[in-house]
């Protein structure tokens, strides 16, 4: 029995600290992501400033809530690089909504925004649901 405890912590430790490729991968879309969410706070704080938004508040919460967005997609990004078993649900998540976005970007005639969003979910859920980062974000029993 003890000759196989140091091979299981061996093989444990050896996968902590080093992702695998399609993982690091997802990881860096994630943060490709996030700066595009960035830039469009950008933008919506630049329509807030200059009076084109709906409503002052409505812009101001949206660029807000743009910002915060961009903020939880880098540190999901940084989680899923650590090997953090619970941060697959949420990008996953994060990702079906940015589908959705990516539709309507397309549909709304932004083909310059909405193809790279899809591109950008279909390479993060590559990566992520790759065989080596679902064996590598699995949780040990």
């Amino acid at each position: 029995m003890t000759a196989n405890a140091p091979a299981t912590s061996t093989t444990t430790s050896a996968r902590v600290t080093q992702p695998p490729v399609p993982l690091r991968l997802s990881a860096a879309t994630q943060l490709l992501q996030a700066v595009a969410m960035l830039v469009a706070t950008g933008f919506s704080a630049s329509a807030t400033a200059d009076g084109k938004s709906y409503q002052a508040a409505s812009g101001i919460a949206l660029t807000l809530i743009a910002f915060g967005a961009a903020l939880c997609i880098a540190g999901l990004a940084y989680a899923t690089v650590r090997l953090k078993p619970w941060s697959r649900t949420p990008v996953l998540l994060i990702q079906v909504l940015m589908i959705i976005g990516g539709i309507m970007l397309v549909q709304g005639h932004r083909l310059d925004w909405g193809i790279p969003t899809l591109i950008l979910v279909a390479a993060t859920t590559a990566g992520l649901l790759a065989p080596a980062s679902l064996k590598a974000l699995n949780r040990e029993m």
